[in-house]
């Protein structure tokens, strides 16, 4: 069966055996993420169980296209809110696929962030307009496609777009002043 097909099934009948059997071929990937952000052996080997877990609910809830991708931004969510657990006592190096504004962080130096910024970024979040926010985190946060974003909200793609062009730079300022 392909991914796609036993994503269906496992919506359908909720067997662990079909999930297990989508899983496995990403577990090592996941432990490479895992560690990339935990920097623990065994923090990354708990957080690929731990994310198994997750999916078993997540998975018969939510309608996943791209099994990869999904499962990727998923498990790099997973982390970072592990990391934001341990109060500060970690430090996370942010790429591309993390950073809010791309234009904010120098690729050429690149910054860890601590709880404090992860804590600065969530309170800047809360200062956007309710539109803003909401395409923000679709657009970076959960990587849905601008198409998507326009299913899921009811806006128009222009709407979308200004919202998360306005939002990101409405970010980036909160963030310098704070």
């Amino acid at each position: 069966m392909s991914e796609k097909e036993l994503l269906i099934q496992y919506r359908i009948a909720g067997d662990l055996d079909l999930l297990g059997k989508l899983y496995a071929p990403y577990m090592s990937l996941l432990y490479g993420v895992c560690f990339k952000y935990l920097q623990d052996v065994d923090k990354s080997q708990d957080a690929v169980m731990q994310i198994f877990e997750e999916l078993i609910r997540k998975l018969r809830i939510h309608e996943v296209d791209n099994f990869k991708s999904w499962l990727y931004t998923f498990s790099k969510n997973f982390c970072l809110m592990q990391l934001r657990k341990g109060k500060g006592t970690h430090y996370v190096d942010i790429d591309e696929q993390v950073a809010i504004g791309n234009d904010y962080l120098d690729e050429s130096d690149p910054k860890e962030w601590s709880e404090s910024q992860f804590e600065k970024l969530e309170s800047c979040m809360l200062t956007l307009k309710p539109e803003q926010e909401r395409c923000i985190r679709l657009f970076y946060l959960e990587q849905k496609c601008y198409k998507d974003i326009v299913a899921l909200t009811g806006l128009d793609m222009n709407q979308v777009k200004s919202y998360i062009q306005n939002g990101k730079r409405n970010l980036k300022i909160c963030m310098e002043n704070k």
